[in-house]
């Protein structure tokens, strides 16, 4: 649980997996909406640089031979959306980002109590961060139309992405549209 900090509260911005094997059509097909996923991510940085909210990366590291193998090209991150001097990437091995990270020490450190959530994949990373930062405590904000994924056997991309907004909406987070991003980073 997050413990009360004298500092004043602070957002940041996660961006998670948005890594070049999940764009670049090499091992699997190019994720939904991949343009739209950058463009809307690009301007959800944007904001957060502008306003100073801190920007944390959260990169899979995959065990040798997974599409996101630990040094490898398709483990960086897209370079469209690099991320700049002082913002740190933080390694995770399981769609969870806190699960055996230094994640909730960084955001504690620095007094975070609200998060922006941005990425990749919606029904298996983006799902599992939210809800265990919402039991950690954190006030989440998704980015309803900054997040995607693949279609599977059962349901299309989009479908996934409502589905998820819709199921995580209220319980666990804040659904915030990416045009309203700056207005959320402001809120006291």
């Amino acid at each position: 649980m997050i413990v009360a900090s004298s500092r004043p509260e602070r957002a940041a911005l996660l961006v998670i997996d948005l890594q070049i094997g999940m764009f670049n059509g090499q091992r699997i097909a190019p994720i939904h909406a991949a343009e739209m996923l950058l463009a809307q991510t690009r301007a959800v940085l944007a904001h957060a640089r502008r306003l100073g909210v801190r920007v944390i990366y959260v990169r899979h590291a995959g065990p040798e031979g997974h599409i996101l193998e630990r040094g490898t090209p398709n483990w960086q991150i897209h370079p469209s959306i690099s991320p700049h001097d002082g913002e740190e990437i933080i390694d995770k091995r399981t769609p969870d980002s806190f699960h055996e990270t230094s994640l909730v020490a960084h955001l504690t450190s620095e007094g975070v109590h609200r998060l922006a959530i941005v990425g990749a994949q919606t029904e298996v990373c983006v799902d599992t961060t939210c809800r265990r930062a919402f039991s950690l405590g954190f006030e989440v904000g998704l980015v309803s139309d900054g997040h995607s994924t693949w279609d599977n056997d059962t349901l299309t991309a989009d479908q996934i992405i409502r589905h998820t907004n819709t199921t995580l909406a209220g319980w666990f987070v804040r659904l915030v549209p990416a045009c309203e991003v700056s207005d959320w980073f402001q809120k006291s």
